[in-house]
């Protein structure tokens, strides 16, 4: 049996229509399916971080005593000693000496301040928690402020895989003991050397220098405390 080739090029164009369908309709589904589950990603973490702020907003209707002031970045903090008279804060470039302590929402501690001190802290040049990162922004020197922060602000879904359980709120009492200039601190705990003998070097430090107390390092910290600094 025989075709005219407009019989031909009719049949050529609609097989080449029809695959095109085809493939358009394939890939429908995946995209639908990938709005689909990011939608219901973020209305689960709204409904997450809502019941959070219940349990924080709980707690802190519990202690009406206490003047909680709300961070925009969406943690609270109160004062358990406040510095008036100082205007400076911590920025990008400062080195920070602090203390801190790990609670749960009902007072029990997670980690001590005795297992985490002494904290040195390179403003936002080290991988700290998030809350803590934005909340030594607000202190002044000789301050001790408490932070209550949902799990978005600690250690998230993951825990600390240690002691912090997932998406779990937390009380972080911190003292910020000093803070100064990067070059300043540096130059501070790099130790003097006076040549006696080219072959020999005797090594010493200017007292006149306070140099901060290393960290241990074989205390477990959530803090991550880094050899190398980001740039």
């Amino acid at each position: 049996m025989k075709f005219s080739p407009i019989i031909v090029i009719i049949l050529f164009l609609s097989l080449m229509v029809s695959s095109c369908k085809q493939h358009q309709e394939a890939r429908r589904p995946i995209s639908q399916t990938s709005g689909s589950f990011m939608k219901k990603s973020v209305v689960r973490n709204k409904k997450l971080v809502a019941g959070e702020e219940d349990q924080i907003k709980k707690l802190m209707k519990s202690n009406p005593e206490v003047n909680y002031i709300a961070s925009s970045k969406g943690y609270w903090y109160s004062y358990d000693t406040q510095n008036e008279i100082d205007t400076l804060t911590p920025k990008k470039g400062d080195v920070v000496f602090f203390d801190y302590e790990i609670k749960d929402l009902n007072g029990a501690i997670i980690y001590s301040e005795l297992e985490l001190r002494p904290q040195t802290y390179y403003v936002d040049k080290q991988d700290i928690m998030m809350g803590l990162r934005d909340g030594i922004k607000l202190m002044h020197k000789n301050e001790k402020v408490n932070f209550l922060f949902p799990s978005h602000m600690g250690f998230g879904y993951h825990g600390d895989n240690k002691r912090i359980g997932v998406n779990q709120p937390l009380i972080c009492t911190v003292t910020l003991h000093d803070f100064k200039p990067e070059a300043v601190y540096k130059k501070q705990i790099v130790p003097k050397s006076t040549p006696i003998n080219p072959a020999v070097k005797t090594v010493t430090t200017d007292s006149t220098q306070p140099v901060p107390a290393p960290i241990k390092k074989t205390i477990p910290t959530p803090i991550k405390q880094k050899d190398t600094l980001k740039q």
